[in-house]
């Protein structure tokens, strides 16, 4: 009779790579008022107006809306000299309605002209935004990049120094191209672009470094519309400089297509640790608000686990066990309550930003979904018993029925803030 055959010895495998986000790349950090950027400060939320900044008023109404929401950095177009003499008004109106938010002057083209002509505006901005591709033309290039940065170094301003392929450097591009026809193995066309951006931020920043800017006071961006492009650009960005880093996807586009392609790319570059303020460059949709961008960079950095900014709520996609609405009315609701109730805890109840919260539709993952969040609510699916339990912090406390379970669990949230988060009042 044959032995047995041996027991199948398993090939040792690779160990599981650690869960979470790589550690953040060792970078520069750069004040930007009262903002850290950079270094070990958390990845920063930015945004920018699309109003006419020589329009005080509604300059500043925007930007008092975007810091509302949450954006830690507001970059604003400086055009023209009627912008220019209103950057100074625009933030002393903000001083004056308690905005604490620092302004960035966005300059193309003519921005040394700006600055000489208007020093309070030169003297008001928080940070300088450059882009090396239209900074100058021909001869001038050199002389205005050197006007702007003098400027920043006189005020003592961080600049970043944004390099987009939609304004290429096109004396640079053409010098790469010919060095590229001379290679043994020339690369395609797109890496010798890709290269032109680079090397575009990069020897401006170097460039602005030998005029004399410190090199704690430059951020770079290379940005592109194309998320497998600007991946590559990134990598390739971070590991040849230890400059703070800008991320966005220029042009994301209107609606999901923009929301989609910017959390694709962003959070591929956030994961491997590179990236310290970020901006989600989203075409509004007619009507909708300005303050979706920010509202998306915040969800992006807290669904990667980066930062907390607000309770976030687990909701089911719905069945056909749930042919009612409601729990997708209640998950609205409890999203619209917690992050319009934000401003308030973020003073008095700090750490809420960080619970979770779950609205379920049914039997079937309801219960479970509901134990692992702080609160959870699991609503009857269609033939179910008409109630809804709802859990805190893993165990069953209450049963909701009646028409008035949307209210009732909203309250039982401001109580759970209140009893976890709030502050222990001293002595009377």
């Amino acid at each position: 009779m044959s032995a047995l055959p041996s027991p199948c010895i398993p090939e040792p495998v690779e160990p599981v790579a650690p869960f979470g986000p790589a550690p953040r790349r060792a970078t520069r950090q750069v004040r930007v008022g009262g903002v850290a950027v950079g270094g070990d400060a958390p990845v920063v939320v930015q945004s920018m107006t699309n109003t006419d900044t020589a329009d005080v008023a509604g300059t500043a109404r925007q930007i008092a809306a975007l810091w509302r929401a949450g954006s830690e950095l507001v970059r604003i177009t400086v055009n023209n000299p009627e912008s220019a003499a209103a950057v100074p008004r625009i933030v002393e109106r903000l001083a004056m309605q308690g905005v604490e938010v620092p302004i960035i002057g966005d300059f193309h083209y003519n921005g040394h002209q700006l600055l000489a002509g208007e020093p309070a505006c030169a003297e008001a901005l928080a940070k300088y935004r450059i882009n090396p591709g239209n900074v100058g033309f021909g001869k001038k290039k050199d002389l205005q990049f050197a006007q702007l940065i003098e400027f920043a170094v006189r005020y003592g301003k961080p600049v970043r120094i944004g390099a987009n392929w939609g304004s290429l450097d096109q004396a640079l591009a053409a010098t790469l191209m010919d060095e590229n026809a001379r290679r043994a193995e020339p690369w395609d066309a797109g890496r010798v672009l890709r290269e032109a951006l680079i090397r575009s931020a990069l020897d401006s920043a170097e460039r602005a470094v030998e005029l004399g800017l410190p090199r704690d006071r430059v951020v770079l961006s290379a940005k592109v519309s194309g998320v497998q492009e600007l991946i590559a650009v990134y990598r390739d960005l971070a590991r040849r400089s230890d400059f703070a880093l800008h991320l966005g996807l220029t042009e994301a586009g209107i609606g999901s297509k923009g929301i989609v392609a910017s959390s694709a790319a962003l959070s591929v570059l956030l994961q491997e640790g590179i990236g310290d303020t970020i901006r989600i460059s989203l075409t509004p949709e007619p009507g909708a608000p300005r303050t979706q961008e920010v509202v998306v960079a915040q969800e992006l950095l807290q669904t990667l686990g980066l930062r907390a900014f607000t309770p976030m709520v687990t909701a089911c996609p719905g069945c056909g066990r749930t042919t009612s609405e409601f729990f997708q009315e209640l998950a609205k609701v409890v999203q619209e309550h917690v992050r319009g109730k934000m401003p308030e805890w973020k003073i008095t109840r700090p750490g809420a930003e960080t619970m979770t919260l779950a609205v379920m539709g049914c039997v079937v993952n309801g219960p479970g979904e509901s134990r692992h969040a702080n609160i959870g609510i699991s609503l009857p699916g269609t033939g179910e018993a008409p109630s809804a339990p709802v859990f805190v912090d893993g165990e069953k406390t209450v049963t909701l029925r009646g028409e008035r379970i949307a209210q009732d669990f909203v309250a039982l949230i401001d109580d759970y803030v209140d009893r976890r988060y709030g502050r222990t009042a001293g002595p009377a």
